[in-house]
């Protein structure tokens, strides 16, 4: 059943229906031939797209800096992406304070 929707013009809805199955049953079956997981026989007019070699999106880890204001015994701890307007707002806020 596989191989008769690799046959160009034939859907995998079609098959699935001829045979009685559902198509996503179908599909799965498929997707198992193309991961080289399920053998499939040989249909003259069968075509398979070949796999196509991707690389993977590696998540680089990302270095958090942070500004920290200590001022007496009190810590405020900021992004370092805060604007430098914004940090020395709170530098007098905080000195204003003790």
């Amino acid at each position: 059943m596989v191989a008769e929707t690799l046959v160009p013009g034939v859907t995998v809805n079609e098959v699935a229906h001829r045979h009685g199955l559902k198509a996503n049953h179908l599909s799965s079956w498929r997707t198992l031939a193309r991961k080289g997981k399920l053998v499939v026989p040989e249909v003259v007019g069968a075509e398979f797209a070949a796999p196509l070699s991707t690389a993977q999106a590696v998540d680089t880890p990302v270095a958090t800096a942070t500004i920290d204001l200590l001022i007496g015994p009190v810590t405020v701890r900021l992004d370092a992406a805060t604007p430098a307007a914004r940090i020395a707002e709170l530098a007098m806020a905080l000195q204003a304070r003790t």
